[in-house]
């Protein structure tokens, strides 16, 4: 019996440092507000040179905020697996999301905000409530609870391996669309913006030696297509695409060499405002000793959507191979980051 506990990853891109700067903005509002505030008829006399001041600060602010966005990825799973002769069995619980945010920058509002820097805009009493630019998060968290079964098959003489995962799957969506002059990250998981479904799916996968040093395999993951709407909230909403993912693979071993590919045949799909992706990747392992393998790999996206990245890391099994520990990090361009970390044990 083995027990995985925890396998946990994450990757984060965020190019334009989106989320720091939609923090500062909070800082320039609360700033321009409180001149705002404490405007008095002496400050007018005087030009009102620190609302200009702010108003020109918050405006920069809005254009550098322009077209910007930041996605991430997240994971968690748990496995118990079970040998046997007849039908070897797992116990599977997984959970992994994405987010994406990205701002959404209205003209108008820059226009204005000049405008009052540089006073050719007349400053009304509560005109700076009817700026228009917004944020939007989206988020999908995905669980799934399943039990997964393998089986060896003789084919013309040849054994083939296959497997299945039927598996139970809770899908929670949040759909975060507020003012980005209130903008608060910590509330895109808040109960008010969140829809959910549960639904049935199916995993299967199979695999064979080709000769003493090779092994093919193809996955199917998600195998039964769903569509998920977001709530609607301040007039948007989205919807949520799980679509099979086929991904074909091939390694080679020879002593304490192993290299691997594998390859998409069918696209990523995330939200429907999202581009999808389609990944290729390579990877090498050498074992330095029984208990010690060093690792290094790369993926890219042949989509062109999604960042590509180096990976790099190390696998430990002390105590006779009962613990494994696996650890690895990615980097790419784009301010893209992401780390893995795998406990199991063997009894």
């Amino acid at each position: 019996v083995s027990v995985i506990f925890p396998s946990a990853g994450v990757q984060v891109t965020d190019k334009d440092k989106l989320i720091n700067k939609v923090d500062d903005i909070t800082d320039s509002v609360d700033r321009y507000q409180k001149v705002i505030d404490n405007f008095t008829i002496i400050d007018y006399l005087n030009g009102y040179p620190d609302i200009k001041a702010a108003a020109s600060d918050l405006a920069n602010q809005l254009e550098g905020l322009r077209g910007n966005k930041a996605n991430g990825t997240a994971g968690v799973a748990l496995a118990v697996t079970v040998p046997n002769e007849t039908l070897p069995f797992a116990f599977i619980t997984k959970a992994y999301g994405t987010v994406n945010v990205r701002a959404n920058i209205a003209d108008s509002d820059i226009t204005y905000l000049r405008g009052i820097a540089d006073g050719t805009v007349p400053l009304t009493p509560g005109a700076e409530n009817n700026l228009r630019s917004s944020a939007n998060g989206l988020a999908a968290l995905v669980t799934d609870y399943g039990v997964s079964m393998a089986h060896e098959f003789s084919i013309a003489g040849h054994p083939v391996s296959v497997g299945v995962t039927p598996k139970l799957q809770k899908t929670w969506l949040y759909n975060y669309t507020a003012s980005i002059y209130n903008y608060d990250k910590s509330d895109i998981n808040d109960s008010r913006y969140r829809s959910s479904d549960t639904g049935f799916n199916l995993d299967a996968g199979i695999a064979t030696d080709l000769g003493e040093n090779w092994t093919l395999g193809l996955t199917g993951q998600n195998l039964i297509s769903r569509d998920i709407n977001t709530k609607e909230v301040n007039g948007y909403r989205d919807t949520y695409q799980i679509r099979p993912l086929v991904t074909s693979g091939l390694a080679w071993n020879y002593g304490a060499f192993t290299l691997a590919g594998d390859v998409d045949l069918t696209q990523t799909k995330r939200f429907k405002s999202e581009e999808s992706s389609q990944y290729a990747g390579v990877g090498a392992e050498y074992r330095v000793l029984d208990w010690l393998a060093l690792r290094a790999g790369y993926r890219a996206d042949m989509k062109s959507n999604d960042t590509n990245v180096f990976t790099a890391g190390l696998g430990v099994s002390p105590f006779n191979n009962t613990v494994h520990l696996d650890l690895a990090g990615s980097v790419g361009d784009d301010n893209t980051w992401g780390g893995m970390l795998q406990l199991g044990f063997n009894f």
